[in-house]
């Protein structure tokens, strides 16, 4: 291919993605327990990560909506499974935070429980974007929840939150540190993307990626 092709090529995904997630996108479910999940109807993404990391934030900025998720300064606000529609295409979902929160222990407990449920038993689950605070790096629990994504075959994107606030070196450590544990975890993605809600770095090439788990036929 050549390089005008490829220019072209990548345009066309960009566009796709932008088209997407410009639709209509709305609350219209919450989960507590994993016996009154919605109907499994259309392909979903969901996001997860500790408490904190930007995960309401980056649905915000992908959407371009400022309210749609909510935001908190406060680890542990979600405490629910939420679930958007996409433009009756796609659905995404805001996980509750895991490690450090201000909730009870016994509630902690049971968040961490239906997420856990939703992760190893959710058939149309396209992809979990796993997020990572660009300032603090890979944490164990992260990586305890690499290993039973790994385990159940679920396939992961690592996105790095917060990248505005961190020199690009910083980005690089974290993308080149990672490479070593790979082969450890190979229901991870190849591709790390570096984000920031606030200046929308990374959000046309998370879009771009995105999309293509939601309408694949596009891109044969």
């Amino acid at each position: 291919m050549d390089q005008r092709s490829k220019n072209n090529s990548e345009e066309q995904l960009h566009g796709l993605g932008r088209k997407l997630f410009a639709g209509k996108c709305q609350f219209f479910a919450a989960a507590t327990n994993i016996e009154n999940l919605p109907s499994p109807d259309l392909p979903e993404i969901a996001f997860a990560g500790r408490s904190n990391v930007g995960k309401s934030s980056l649905i915000n900025a992908l959407t371009g909506q400022k309210s749609l998720a909510r935001t908190s300064r406060t680890p542990g606000r979600t405490q629910q499974l939420n679930f958007f529609n996409l433009g009756d295409q796609a659905t995404l979902v805001d996980m509750p935070g895991y490690g450090y929160a201000r909730a009870s222990k016994s509630r902690i407990h049971a968040w961490t429980n239906l997420m856990h449920d939703y992760l190893k038993g959710r058939v149309n689950l396209r992809r979990l974007c796993l997020l990572i605070d660009s300032r603090h790096g890979i944490k164990a629990s992260d990586e305890a929840i690499m290993n039973e994504l790994d385990e159940a075959a679920v396939v992961y994107q690592l996105v790095l939150t917060k990248a505005d606030k961190v020199s690009q070196t910083v980005v690089s450590d974290i993308s080149r540190n990672f490479e070593p544990m790979r082969k450890k975890h190979p229901a991870s993605h190849p591709e790390i993307i570096a984000t920031s809600s606030r200046t929308d770095l990374g959000i046309m090439e998370l879009r771009t990626s995105l999309s293509i788990l939601v309408v694949p036929n596009q891109f044969r």
